[in-house]
């Protein structure tokens, strides 16, 4: 059924889109275009963010657990140390001042490395940090005053 009042025949009116409309949707596409190179950049930068931020935060955790295993070892070490002069003693007297001397020593060792494993987490936060304020300051800039 195709006949001269179906509107969906063949002969279809000649219809031309006015400059202004044509005009407004060029722009529109080139906003789109432009809007979307902006965003695909700033993706790619922040993919290159959060990759330095992983790689440092994981050179980072390495390097606390390597410390760590350094104060076990050493730790380790002073406890047999101690253990062996235990048992070399002599006298009640003499382990109570091996006892006592121990005790002060590695008080003061805890002491430093808490303090050593305080100032390695410190550094390792500002480090892995980096990357994220680096990124933020390239993006956000503040409005002149």
């Amino acid at each position: 059924m195709t006949g001269a009042t179906d509107p969906f025949s063949a002969s279809i009116i000649p219809f031309e889109v006015p400059e202004q409309m044509r005009a407004f949707a060029e722009k529109g596409v080139s906003q789109a275009r432009e809007n979307y190179a902006k965003f695909k950049d700033a993706a790619e930068t922040h993919n290159g963010t959060v990759e330095a931020v992983f790689t440092t935060a994981s050179k980072g955790a390495s390097e606390y657990t390597a410390k760590l295993v350094e104060f076990m070892k050493a730790n380790s070490s002073a406890q047999l140390d101690f253990a062996q002069q235990l048992l070399g003693a002599k006298s009640p007297s003499d382990a109570f001042a091996l006892w006592t001397g121990h005790a002060r020593t590695q008080l003061e060792t805890f002491q430093a490395q808490a303090k050593e494993l305080a100032e390695l987490t410190q550094r390792i936060a500002n480090e892995t940090a980096e990357p994220i304020k680096a990124s933020a300051s390239k993006l956000y800039t503040p409005p002149a005053a």
